[in-house]
C-alpha cells in the first residue's frame, strides 16, 4: 500500500514539472482584476457609468476654468480708468464742452464712461433724475460684468453631487463583488469598490472647490468694479452741483 501511495506521489511530481516545463500556468482566482493604479484604470475601473462620472467633472472643471479666465480678462478691462478722465470731464463740464465730454466718454472703454455719458446726456434735467438713470446704467454694466458668474458657480454646486453618485455606485460595486463571491470575502474586492468610492469623493470635491474659489474670486472683482461704478456717479453729482455750475 505504501508503495502504491509513493508511486502516485512520484507520478504527480511528475506530472507538475512537465506542466511547469510546458509553461501552462493554472487558472488565477475569479475576482476583480481592474488595474486602478493608472489614470485610465481609475477611469475604467468602475465600469462605464464611473467612466461617465469621471469624464463629466472632467468636462466641467474645464468649463469653470474657461468661464474664470473669461472673466477675468472681462472685469480687468472693466476696472481699469485712464487716471485723467473724470478731471477732463470735469473741465469740458466747466467750459461748457458738453459734446466734446460725450466723445471722451465714447473714446474709453469700460463701464464706468458709459456709466457717466449717461449722466451727461441727462443734464439740464433735475439731479434725482440723473442719479436715477445713471444707477440704471450702472446695475446694467454689473450684469454685464456678472455673465457667465452663474456657470461657474453651478459647477461649484454640482461636482460634489456628481462625486457623491460616485461614492454611491463604489458601495454598489462592493456590494456586488460580495453578492459575487459565493461566501468568500477577500480585502480585494471590498479594496476595489472603496477605492472608487474614495476618489470619486476626492474628484467631486476638488472640482468643486476649485470652483468655488473661481467663482468668489471673480466676484470679488466684480464687486470693486461696481464700488468704482459708485464712486465716479458720486463724483460726477457733486461736479454738476459744484457752486457756480
Amino acid at each position: 500500500m505504501f508503495h502504491l501511495l509513493l508511486q502516485a506521489g512520484n507520478a504527480a511530481n511528475d506530472t507538475s514539472k512537465v506542466v511547469q516545463n510546458a509553461g501552462i500556468v493554472p487558472p488565477a482566482a475569479s475576482g476583480p482584476t481592474q488595474d486602478v493604479n493608472t489614470p485610465m484604470g481609475i477611469l475604467t475601473g468602475g465600469g462605464p457609468f464611473m467612466t461617465t462620472l469621471m469624464i463629466l467633472l472632467l468636462i466641467l472643471l474645464l468649463l469653470a476654468i474657461y468661464f474664470a479666465i473669461e472673466r477675468l480678462i472681462v472685469v480687468s478691462k472693466a476696472g481699469k480708468l485712464d487716471r485723467n478722465f473724470m478731471n477732463n470731464i470735469r473741465d469740458y463740464l466747466m467750459n461748457g464742452k458738453i459734446d466734446s465730454a460725450k466723445e471722451l466718454c465714447r473714446a474709453q472703454s469700460g463701464p464706468i464712461p458709459r456709466v457717466i455719458e449717461k449722466g451727461i446726456s441727462r443734464l439740464g434735467k433735475p439731479t434725482k433724475e440723473i442719479s436715477e438713470a445713471m444707477e440704471i446704467a450702472g446695475r446694467v454694466e454689473i450684469t454685464r460684468a456678472e455673465k457667465n458668474l452663474h456657470f461657474i458657480n453651478l459647477v461649484a454646486r454640482m461636482a460634489p453631487m456628481i462625486g457623491f453618485i460616485g461614492t454611491i455606485m463604489g458601495v454598489i460595486v462592493i456590494f456586488h463583488d460580495i453578492a459575487g463571491s459565493s461566501g468568500e470575502v477577500s480585502i480585494k474586492q471590498v479594496s476595489h469598490g472603496l477605492y472608487l468610492k474614495m476618489f470619486s469623493s476626492a474628484a467631486g470635491l476638488t472640482v468643486g472647490v476649485i470652483a468655488f474659489v473661481f467663482y468668489h474670486f471673480v466676484n470679488s472683482l466684480v464687486d470693486s468694479v461696481s464700488k468704482k461704478i459708485e464712486r465716479s456717479t458720486l463724483e460726477f453729482l457733486d461736479m454738476i452741483n459744484e457752486p457756480g455750475k
